[in-house]
């Protein structure tokens, strides 16, 4: 496709063009899909994997807290069995005879020794004898750090508070004591001798005992300080400096605690609610131990969330390559198009909306280039036509003038002046002939071939001057010449002469031939060549002026055939410049003519061919 000097288009087939040629930037489409896939797979993977590692640490957290509660009540069940047959035991050890008649002595030496059987009978880790005053009379213990001293104050504190059963914490041992009254006689109408105090010591392998049943890490607390634990050294410090909910027998309270760089999760509950002992039993489960598989699982997520991505990649590919090819070869047919490519191939496939697309731009070209053919048609008949109008008015002109002074010239009795005076008009209109056919066929030239050569362009427009002053009606005008700068351009002179002279000759014949003033002005610099030809005429008339440099288009001139800027313009181009009209008015018009001062890149590589 090529746009005409009249500027109208046309559509010329491509030799060789049923071969298909590449198409720039065909993946787009279908790197919108491949892109759109891989962010919904991502996201969808990423947003899955989220959910069910949430979902999985929640129920990990759940079954955590239930294993915690049903610990808790086991032991709390375990407990009460444990305490009512403690409590028994503790109150047939009271009723026994040789107890009683061991406290009716009322010699505290005398009831030591002789409870000394009584104490190892019973298995217990702490037996305490007490007078009716609560004065300590014997105490036997297996934990030799717990003093007497230790003992007196906690069941001072028992018997002040009333509690038959309480906990006693002293010196990082915890005991739970039944208390029993011993009475001489029955217990309704008999004389109270004295108390006895029966105890058991929560110790570590009891912990671990019940660690090993819960499956999980226990600890006995009594107020703020830690008794007992299965924990290491480190949490243990870790778990004393840690606030704790309060607990009751009813209701476990759950907790996040952080112990010894591990995650736990734990539930207290009251081993003797209501007592002022404040003795719990906390049930730890390691959250980090639980959640171990989460990290396989994450891993085994992320690979298959990795493959799914790639397989699905590779399916919308094959998706993609079947929709989109299509869309490409339409593509393609219309790049070619706009190449001028009118015989690019192209298959409708089906009869989806692509495929019918695909018909309607196929029959769209092709009415395309019917129109443009006709129009080409229609097109040169109006050029042949306008030129023959043209060309015979401006011939017929000519030809009349030398017809009529061809015949003045045969009369005899013509004096030599006046002879000499029509020969040198039959020569103008010859000349004028010849410049008007010289026009036409520097214009009918498709391509001239032109061989530039390192010249002086003020050379070539003095030549010019000279020609256009040699005409006796422009000889009045004033033409001044002006260099600023370098002149030195690669040209082909004699084309160049051309230019000047047709520029000239328009500037001359536009300009009032008493006051008329051309002046030329020539100036170089690194950007290249330019030169500027002024009058001081009547300007372009507004009618041509955006057609100037079309063929055929004049105003105002009795002879010519409107080729000369047209002419102008062509050579110009072919050495690689630009001729453009600088300003026009009424007081005048510039034009200006630019070229490069290097060779044309087209005329470097036929010289160094």
């Amino acid at each position: 496709m090529k746009r005409t000097s009249a500027g109208h288009i046309t559509v010329e087939p491509v030799k060789g063009s049923y071969r298909r040629r590449p198409i720039a930037r065909t993946g787009r489409l279908r790197t919108k899909f491949l892109l759109s896939l891989i962010l919904v797979s991502a996201s969808l993977t990423c947003s899955t994997l989220l959910v069910v590692q949430h979902r999985i640490k929640n129920q990990v957290r759940n079954q955590i807290r239930e294993g915690l509660e049903n610990s808790l009540v086991t032991f709390q069940h375990f407990q009460r069995q444990r305490e009512s047959t403690l409590e028994a035991g503790a109150a047939l050890l009271a009723n026994l005879p040789i107890l009683k008649a061991l406290m009716t002595s009322s010699d505290p030496a005398t009831i030591q020794d002789g409870s000394v059987d009584l104490w190892k009978q019973t298995g217990g880790d702490l037996f305490l004898l007490a007078d009716r005053t609560g004065k300590l009379v014997a105490v036997h213990t297996r934990t030799l750090d717990f003093t007497a001293a230790q003992a007196r104050e906690s069941l001072a504190r028992s018997l002040r508070n009333g509690e038959p059963r309480d906990w006693w914490s002293s010196g990082g041992h915890l005991f739970q004591v039944f208390i029993q009254p011993i009475y001489f006689g029955t217990t309704a109408s008999g004389t109270e001798l004295g108390v006895l105090v029966l105890g058991y010591e929560i110790s570590q392998q009891l912990a671990e005992d019940v660690g090993r049943v819960a499956s999980s890490q226990v600890a006995f607390r009594s107020g703020p300080s830690l008794d007992v634990s299965t924990l290491s050294a480190a949490q243990n410090q870790d778990f004393l400096r840690l606030s704790f909910p309060e607990s009751s027998e009813a209701r476990a309270e759950t907790a996040d605690l952080h112990l010894g760089g591990e995650r736990f999760l734990a539930a207290a509950t009251d081993l003797q609610p209501g007592s002022s002992a404040k003795v719990s039993l906390v049930v730890l489960e390691s959250y980090d131990q639980a959640t171990v598989f989460l990290r396989s699982l994450n891993r085994w997520l992320a690979g298959l969330g990795l493959v799914a991505i790639l397989a699905g990649s590779l399916l919308v590919f094959l998706i993609s390559h079947t929709f989109t090819r299509p869309l490409a070869e339409l593509v393609g047919g219309v790049h070619a198009l706009e190449r001028g490519d009118i015989n690019y191939p192209l298959e409708a496939r089906g009869n989806d909306e692509v495929s019918e697309l695909t018909r309607s731009f196929d029959r769209m070209r092709s009415n395309l280039m019917r129109a443009q053919q006709e129009l080409l048609q229609a097109e040169r008949l109006a050029t042949i036509g306008r030129m023959a109008s043209t060309i015979s008015h401006d011939l017929r002109h000519s030809l009349s003038a030398i017809l009529a002074n061809a015949e003045f010239l045969s009369e005899g009795t013509l004096k030599e002046g006046r002879r000499l005076e029509y020969y040198h008009e039959v020569r103008q209109a010859v000349n004028q002939m010849t410049g008007q056919l010289q026009a036409l066929l520097e214009f009918s030239k498709p391509g001239t071939e032109h061989r530039p050569v390192r010249a002086n362009i003020a050379s070539v427009v003095a030549r010019a001057v000279r020609a256009v002053k040699a005409r006796p009606e422009f000889s009045g005008i004033q033409v001044s010449t002006t260099v600023e700068g370098g002149a030195e351009a690669w040209i082909d002179p004699g084309r160049m002469e051309r230019v000047f002279h047709n520029l000239l000759l328009n500037a001359c014949e536009a300009v009032p031939p008493e006051s008329g003033r051309v002046d030329v002005t020539i100036r170089q610099d690194h950007a290249g060549l330019e030169v500027l030809v002024s009058d001081n005429g009547r300007g372009i008339p507004d009618e041509i002026r955006d057609r100037l440099f079309q063929p055929f288009v004049t105003a105002g001139k009795e002879n010519g055939i409107g080729l000369g800027l047209t002419v102008v313009q062509k050579i110009v181009q072919e050495h690689g410049g630009q001729v453009n009209v600088e300003r026009t008015s009424p007081e005048g018009t510039v034009l200006s003519v630019s070229l490069p001062v290097t060779v044309p890149e087209p005329q470097v590589a036929s010289q160094r061919g």
